[in-house]
């Protein structure tokens, strides 16, 4: 009888998991991405097509712990300090966006579909938040979060995540069903609920790690991660707050932690598996037999829905000084509606706001929309001649080496040369697929990869290595790959390349094992060589090359303890004619 019983348990998980793993690999290849095959892998075994399942919204309420981990993780890369200096934008852009959405989209409701105004005030409201999970999935498989447009995507979709909050207070106001109104004891409910979430994850989340680094298991500061997670989403939820937001404050709290590598290492496997499940939940929601019945009206509200958005989004994003190309690729991630509809249209159809029939419509739409997504940012890209082909570039994965180079440019290039002549084992990556083809046509392999991230130092073998070169030409990237290397893998020895002297103190004050300013070899050897030009003995040019490094050594030493302005009178100073 547990066998059977097992069995029976089992069984669907085992074709949930065939089914993602037969489709996402065919999606990819065929240029749809990941996303639209979990979609098709959860429509093919849901209730529409082979009914192996047949309540989907039980998956996709556990399955959104997948949306509120991603919401953790990103928390985790966002310090406070960041979070502050990214304000402006929260407010600025993500207010712009979401009411200028919302007003495009009630017109379109109430003009050109003919619903009644609170009807059009749900749809338009809920239509204006959009996918937190699909773009930043769409975002992160570009490599774009790091640069400016995805930092304002970030913004925006931080807002939207806070709009939850009023967005529901609004359909329990509007509900026949209950003449309750949203009472301040709710609101204080909610704002002392993130005031201790703020002061738990500031004062005690670190000692508490520290407890639990002390028994020496992995597995216990991985449930202690979870709980963590799982803890601040639970308290947002029973305040009447969005769990993903929990979720993000806490991560945000623990993002100056020792343990933040860890944690986000730890919770890194789970998230991925439950964005998955997430993904094709939303599929086994598709019902088939409302797409049949109604084709007509959910084409039209799909397309007036996406245009009226379409338009808000373009206009806030080219009004806030982007350019045609930078508008026209936010509007393609921001058109569709987000995750948060089915639990707007759930409540108010369970308020009396809408009826069976409109949340039905309503959630169709918004599934087809959200697997649109990836589609129209692909199709963008083409028409804008934006993408970076990926043909012919690898992904790091499980590589081995001696040594590992990060960042293969015109410094990494001559680094390894010298390592290659003693027939050193290299493993090698950069971000730039460009670079990379280009190392091919030489004969060098070099794989995919953002140094910065901690899973790709581990599948390009910076665990088992004995020297990391961090050759990027960004200090912050390599700031944080010192950090990470420093955290992770502190057997390795830290070789890195400076940008100027100001990085050059901050990598010696890092405590790397060895830095060298990409300009100041060269330098060196310039001026010896305009000695030498001037007819200066050997002897003499010796003698000044040597007085000149010794005094910018010791002058660097002083700046490492003092300021910038430290060791000025080490010198040789230059005061006019």
């Amino acid at each position: 009888m547990a066998e059977a019983n097992l069995g029976q348990t089992i069984g669907p998980a085992v074709a949930l998991m065939g089914a993602a793993v037969a489709a996402v690999p065919l999606f990819r290849r065929l240029g749809l991405g990941s996303v639209q095959g979990y979609f098709a892998a959860g429509l093919l075994v849901g209730p529409s097509a082979l009914r192996l399942f047949t309540d989907p919204s039980a998956i996709l309420h556990f399955s959104e712990l997948g949306v509120v981990m991603f919401l953790f993780v990103l928390g985790l890369e966002l310090r406070p300090q960041k979070l502050w200096a990214m304000r402006t934008q929260i407010l600025g852009l993500g207010v712009a966006q979401v009411v200028t959405a919302m007003l495009m989209l009630a017109m379109a409701a109430t003009i050109v579909v003919g619903l009644p105004a609170r009807t059009a005030f749900i749809a338009a409201a809920t239509f204006a938040l959009s996918s937190t999970a699909v773009i930043m999935s769409v975002l992160q498989d570009r490599n774009e979060l790091p640069g400016s447009g995805g930092q304002q995507s970030v913004a925006i979709l931080l807002f939207e995540d806070l709009m939850i909050v009023p967005l529901l207070a609004s359909v329990a106001f509007l509900s026949p069903a209950s003449h309750k109104l949203y009472q301040w004891a709710d609101l204080l409910t909610a704002l002392i609920s993130l005031v201790v979430l703020v002061a738990v994850s500031r004062w005690a989340l670190d000692p508490f790690f520290a407890l639990l680094a002390r028994a020496r298991t992995r597995e216990v500061l991985t449930a202690g991660a979870l709980l963590v997670v799982l803890g601040a989403a639970l308290l947002m939820n029973a305040a009447g707050m969005s769990m993903a937001m929990g979720a993000f404050l806490a991560g945000v709290m623990l993002s100056n932690s020792s343990y933040r590598h860890q944690i986000e290492s730890d919770i890194e496997p789970f998230r991925g598996l439950l964005m998955g499940l997430f993904f094709m939940a939303v599929g086994m929601s598709l019902d088939l037999r409302v797409v049949a019945a109604e084709w007509r009206l959910l084409l039209a509200m799909l397309l007036i829905f996406t245009v009226a958005k379409g338009v808000a989004v373009y206009a806030v994003a080219r009004l806030a000084g982007g350019s045609n190309r930078r508008g026209a690729k936010r509007t393609s991630l921001f058109l569709p509606g987000g995750e948060f509809a089915f639990v707007v249209f759930a409540a108010a159809a369970a308020g009396g706001v809408i009826s069976p029939r409109e949340q039905a419509l309503f959630s169709t739409v918004a599934i087809l929309a959200m697997a649109l997504i990836p589609v129209l940012a692909s199709a963008t890209q083409r028409l804008l001649g934006a993408g970076v082909s990926m043909a012919e570039v690898d992904m790091a994965q499980s590589l081995l080496g001696r040594a590992l180079i990060v960042g293969f440019g015109r410094f990494g290039q001559i680094a390894s040369q010298t390592l290659l002549s003693k027939s050193v084992e290299l493993s090698v990556i950069d971000n730039d697929p460009l670079r990379i083809r280009d190392a091919a046509r030489f004969g060098f392999k070099v794989f995919f990869g953002d140094g910065a991230r901690l899973d790709t130092l581990r599948h390009s073998g910076a665990t088992d290595a004995d020297i990391i070169l961090v050759c990027v030409d960004d200090p912050k990237a390599a700031v944080r790959i010192v950090t990470l290397a420093q955290s992770e893998f502190p057997r390795a020895k830290l070789l890195v390349r400076s940008y100027d002297r100001n990085h050059s103190v901050e990598l010696i004050r890092a405590g790397v094992d060895f830095e060298i300013r990409e300009t100041a070899e060269s330098a060196h050897l310039m001026g010896a060589q305009g000695l030498r030009a001037l007819g200066y003995s050997e002897a003499e040019i010796e003698e000044a090359d040597q007085d000149t490094r010794q005094r910018d050594r010791s002058r660097l030493c002083e700046q490492v303890n003092g300021d910038e302005m430290s060791g000025r009178d080490r010198l040789h100073l230059h005061t006019g004619p």
